[in-house]
């Protein structure tokens, strides 16, 4: 049976829509985002029995969209989508120790080396065969940061109905992730603002609600759309049914908050965990808000972990339509670490353990150190490893004087060309991209 989904915004039970149709709009038309009418509940219990990611994706989305997509085709969309590992690296090879009891969930290895590939993937396919059965095209506009841009561009390039146009912030994201991100594809075309993060949002956001683009068939496949969050449910899924006699602690790296709603929602689902650290850079409107503090929205800080920059992160509004504040509170801990902070613990963390973590992953552990130092997690700790090392060779050379080995696949993008413009950050600048 299909799940109702309704806007963050809508006031009415009467205003849900399909999960096919929320994921098609991105945005729902009143501005807001689309969160399930009612939370399936599922027993995880099950799903553990399933041998495989794409055994258990396959029986986690049956709650989630029901009979919308039939079981055939789910299985060819997970098997095809969700086909590279994601390994449970314990961070500590002896215990003891500041991350003792703490694990790395590696999940940079698929084709773009970043978390972002396993939904980018999942909601490419999806969105093909429900544009395929309606007969209809579509556009996703996408604002990045970092590796959103990058992981949607191979995701969705070659897709037959749907073209891809990319929003990135001029100077801040790194030379590897814009290499990436530039490089070129059948049907992707990269623009280059001259602005930062919450410039491209902005703009991305006022063009899904722009008459002139009705026609469009606009949709988004960043962590606005639904369709991105329910896939990034499954590695909290996969890390709990390794580590079964515990209910286990994640630790997330956090910047628009989807990744940590993807936890949210699996968790409300019925995953059993002991509870969430989001782990902010100096962009820490969220950790002011779980602190207490009547924190508002900031400009954007630049950051060693860029794709964690977002002043303005849009997903608090779907975890405040989930959760109020004293539920966010009791399932959601926050911790801000600065740029020294974060060189500081990549350098603790390959010197205790071996580990070379990139500065986004860094991040995690050095929050993980200090909320065991305030004896807050007991028990066992998952913090996710977003994105591989390499994409940060600079930024890993300077904390531990050496570069990291790249993997092939990325060494081979340089040689695919690229198709960049630069443009303004106005809807205006969008237009000819959006109406061609």
């Amino acid at each position: 049976m299909a799940i109702p989904y309704r806007s963050t915004r809508s006031t009415t039970d009467t205003e849900s829509v399909s999960f096919g149709e929320a994921l098609l709009r991105g945005l729902a038309p009143d501005g807001g985002l689309y969160v399930p009418q009612t939370l399936p509940r599922i027993s995880f219990a099950q799903i553990f029995e399933g041998d495989t990611l794409p055994d258990m994706a396959c029986r986690v989305f049956a709650g989630w969209i029901g009979d919308e997509v039939s079981a055939p085709d789910q299985e060819r969309i997970v098997r095809d989508a969700l086909d590279f590992p994601a390994p449970l690296v314990p961070l500590a090879p002896t215990g003891g120790g500041p991350w003792s009891d703490t694990f790395v969930l590696e999940l940079f290895h698929g084709p773009t080396l970043s978390f972002k590939d396993f939904g980018a993937r999942t909601m490419a396919r999806w969105m093909g065969y429900f544009l395929e059965r309606r007969g209809e095209r579509a556009t996703i506009l996408v604002a990045t940061s970092g590796d959103t841009g990058s992981a949607v561009a191979d995701g969705f390039a070659g897709q037959e109905r749907i073209r891809v146009v990319l929003l990135y912030p001029k100077d801040k994201v790194s030379p590897v992730q814009e290499q990436q991100l530039i490089a070129a594809r059948p049907g992707v075309q990269a623009l280059c603002v001259a602005g930062d993060f919450d410039d491209c949002q902005r703009i991305a956001k006022e063009a899904f609600v722009h008459p002139a683009f009705a026609g469009a068939g606009l949709s988004s496949a960043n962590s606005i759309n639904i369709g991105r969050l329910l896939p990034q449910m499954m590695y909290y899924v996969l890390a709990a049914s390794r580590l079964p006699a515990e209910n286990p602690w994640f630790c997330v790296p956090s910047g628009n908050l989807g990744n940590l709603t993807g936890g949210v929602l699996a968790h409300l689902s019925g995953l059993p965990v002991a509870g969430f650290v989001a782990a902010h850079n100096a962009n820490d409107f969220f950790s002011r808000f779980l602190s207490g503090e009547d924190a508002g929205f900031a400009p954007t800080i630049r950051t060693l972990s860029n794709a964690m920059d977002v002043g303005a992160p849009s997903n608090f509004e779907r975890l405040q339509a989930l959760l109020d504040r004293p539920a966010m509170q009791r399932l959601i801990r926050a911790e801000r670490v600065l740029d020294e902070d974060t060189v500081a613990s990549m350098q603790r963390v390959y010197e205790a353990t071996g580990y070379v973590a990139d500065p986004h992953t860094a991040v995690g552990p050095e929050a993980v150190r200090r909320q065991r130092a305030l004896g807050g997690l007991r028990g066992p700790v998952v913090a996710l490893a977003t994105a591989h090392p390499a994409k940060f060779p600079e930024t890993v050379h300077a904390a531990l004087d050496f570069e990291p080995d790249a993997p092939d696949r990325l060494a081979a993008i340089g040689t695919q060309g690229t198709t960049v413009e630069k443009i303004v950050p106005s809807v205006e600048a969008l237009r000819p991209y959006l109406v061609a």
